[in-house]
């Protein structure tokens, strides 16, 4: 199973990017969770599944996304040396 990197950034198959902050555990199912904010708009705070954060994109849906994943690790340098 793929990993997540907190305090790393995401970019989501239709295009915007995301940091995630962390991992929660619901406290009654145990289901994990990615906590994650949007680097756009107003910044807003997001929960998702990490199952379905993990998962790949529907390509019968989706036919022209080149992604393979619903999120993927974005490998962004410093604009400072």
């Amino acid at each position: 199973m793929r990993e997540i990197k907190k305090n790393a950034i995401y970019k989501h198959f239709k295009g915007n990017y995301y940091l995630i902050l962390d991992i929660a555990t619901h406290s009654e199912t145990q289901e994990k969770y990615v906590v994650y904010r949007s680097l756009y708009g107003e910044g807003d705070l997001f929960v998702r599944p990490l199952d379905m954060f993990l998962s790949e994109v529907d390509h019968q849906k989706y036919p022209d996304i080149k992604q393979k994943y619903r999120f993927e690790l974005q490998e962004i340098k410093s604009a400072t040396k």
